[in-house]
């Protein structure tokens, strides 16, 4: 199975080379031909500098750099364009999304789904970031119908159909299951760790 692994980053020097070589390893464990395509959102550290030394060592990175910071949604969408992948994975560049999850977000979509969003059920933030985050969850449940704990997760596995047929752009990043459950998507979720 060709996997696509799309992850946005901003000044993420220090984490990205443990990061690469955790994944490198999921996917070398598992048999998994991939790619990682990392996008540089105008960081202002050295992370574009490790890309290019963690690409000159393996032809499975690519690296795309923006000049400056234009979010989340921006840096989804380039890398959706050019990922090749039948699956795509996207995660956080902070080592808080854990790759030895890409098996499990894998076996989830060969049951059926296009789209397995992963839900941190016990998660490490201060409640200032949780409280927030369980209103949102709850009113987008709500209002959308589609039945997920963790919209905002950023680590999900797509089927190659959804991330090509959804728009991403401003914040819509956070409602990516929304919109694909919009599109008659099938979405679901597991539980990942934090």
């Amino acid at each position: 199975m060709d996997i696509s692994v799309v992850i946005p980053l901003f000044n993420e020097e220090e984490s990205l080379k443990e990061l690469f070589d955790w994944i490198a390893s999921t996917m070398q464990s598992n048999r998994f031909l991939y790619e990682v395509i990392f996008i540089d959102d105008g960081s202002t550290d050295a992370s574009w500098q490790v890309i290019e030394e963690i690409s000159q060592k393996t032809s499975s990175v690519k690296g795309i750099r923006f000049q400056k910071n234009f979010g989340k949604s921006q840096a989804l969408h380039a890398g959706f364009q050019i990922a090749t992948g039948n699956v795509v994975i996207t995660m956080d560049a902070d080592l808080q999304d854990d790759p030895s999850e890409i098996k499990n977000l894998v076996s989830k979509l060969n049951e059926g789904w296009d789209l397995v969003s992963g839900w941190k059920k016990t998660r490490l933030d201060p409640l200032n970031k949780r409280l927030p985050s369980k209103i949102f969850n709850f009113v987008l449940r709500l209002v959308t119908g589609v039945k997920i704990h963790d919209f905002n997760c950023g680590l999900k596995g797509y089927k190659k159909a959804v991330i090509k047929s959804i728009e991403i752009y401003g914040g819509r990043h956070r409602f990516i299951p929304a919109l694909a459950g919009q599109k008659r998507f099938k979405v679901t979720e597991i539980v990942v760790n934090h």
